[in-house]
């Protein structure tokens, strides 16, 4: 729905940034300004530009499942841990998601730790022990040693921006932060102060 509202044109293909005398290259195109929302891949992008970022993988899976009861008046559900309980119109209630810090790029589904978010569950939702399992998701978020999020423009680099580490926040927190770098592109300020996110904490020039 962001991306619907955007009006912008969405082109899925790897690139990579290349500075250039009137800008920067990206594929076939030149540009002034560009903002690098890629997540825990950040550093694939700076990094042979001389940058060394402090931005990992974290590794994230949820279970979707299908209930005999419609969801729709029901919360989402946060206790203390690292697990939620989503409810979504209809009969289907998402459960999620895992904090996995050492698994990189690993997208594989892990059935035990699903099955241990399920039974620390169940005390909340009894409704899951007789729910059908439909489907498993597996992502992976951004995040950083300290993990603190962070935006602003790349250090050293004039007309780059960038934004990363929002870890399981990324749903919520990523349409702010969002409009605060085009704020920012087009020399504006917002209710956010760059200053207690800054970028040049996470991405930093290698040393020759």
């Amino acid at each position: 729905r962001l991306l619907e509202a955007s009006q912008v044109k969405l082109v899925n293909e790897k690139v990579t940034l290349i500075p250039i005398s009137s800008g920067y290259q990206i594929g076939n195109q030149i540009f002034d300004q560009v903002i690098l929302a890629t997540g825990a891949w950040l550093g694939k992008v700076l990094e042979p530009l001389g940058y060394e970022v402090d931005v990992r993988p974290q590794k994230g899976q949820l279970r979707d499942y299908q209930v005999d009861l419609d969801m729709a008046s029901y919360p989402v559900v946060m206790p203390e841990g690292e697990w939620d309980l989503i409810p979504f119109p209809g009969e289907k209630l998402s459960l999620g998601a895992t904090h996995e810090n050492d698994m990189g790029f690993d997208l594989t589904v892990d059935e035990n730790l699903l099955h241990q978010m399920a039974e620390a569950a169940l005390p909340y939702y009894p409704i899951l022990k007789d729910a059908a399992i439909y489907g498993e998701r597996v992502g992976i978020r951004a995040y950083t040693s300290d993990f603190s999020p962070f935006f602003g423009q790349v250090p050293e680099l004039e007309g780059i921006y960038a934004a990363s580490g929002l870890g399981s926040s990324g749903l919520t927190t990523g349409p702010i932060i969002g409009y605060h770098l085009a704020q920012m592109l087009q020399g504006r300020s917002g209710v956010l102060d760059p200053a207690d996110y800054p970028t040049e904490r996470y991405i930093k020039q290698k040393q020759s």
